[in-house]
């Protein structure tokens, strides 16, 4: 009985390791094997788009839906590579719970390249949660940083050393407002 158990529970365990991945999932995308700055850009939570693809920063979409985790990890080295971007980078791909998702998430819009929900991480910076969302756009006034937290609202000049080191918390919202006519 307890082999038949454990034998089970292998193949429950190989079958989700396995699983294809679908369309509007959520997939948490890691990578090791690139420069400390790009790795915030690319270290992200990404939804499968209708079309069954992902964006990736600078290669663009790439096909999820109907791959497994490692697959799309591989396509997504093996694209970056016939590239020339990178040499040798090390993907990761996990389909994190529903409660994952939720408790560990905060959001970056306005005048980013790629505005969303992000995944959270230990010690992110504004400055490291704005690059992760590809950085701002040229329209972008990095001088006004809003960001929003438990109801109450924080302006940041990125351009000011000691307000790059804010530290981001889970649920904050970041918005990277539009430039005013004077360029700010």
């Amino acid at each position: 009985m307890k082999k038949l158990l454990i034998s089970i529970l292998g193949l429950i365990l190989l079958n989700s390791a396995s699983a294809q991945i679908s369309v509007n999932q959520t997939l948490q995308i890691a990578v090791q094997g690139v420069p400390p700055a790009e790795q915030s850009r690319l270290n992200s939570t990404y939804q499968v788009s209708k079309d069954g693809t992902i964006r990736m920063w600078i290669i663009g979409a790439v096909r999820a839906a109907g791959r497994t985790q490692d697959q799309l990890a591989q396509g997504i080295a093996t694209a970056y590579k016939s590239a020339g971007i990178y040499t040798n980078p090390n993907f990761t791909v996990i389909v994190p719970t529903d409660l994952q998702l939720a408790a560990k998430m905060y959001t970056v819009g306005g005048q980013v390249k790629v505005a969303g929900q992000k995944a959270w991480s230990n010690n992110l910076t504004l400055y490291a949660a704005i690059q992760a969302a590809g950085g701002e756009t040229p329209f972008g006034a990095i001088t006004r940083v809003k960001l929003f937290r438990s109801g109450k609202v924080f302006n940041y000049n990125l351009k000011e050393d000691q307000a790059k080191t804010i530290q981001v918390l889970p649920e904050d919202l970041i918005e990277v407002p539009q430039k005013t006519w004077t360029g700010n």
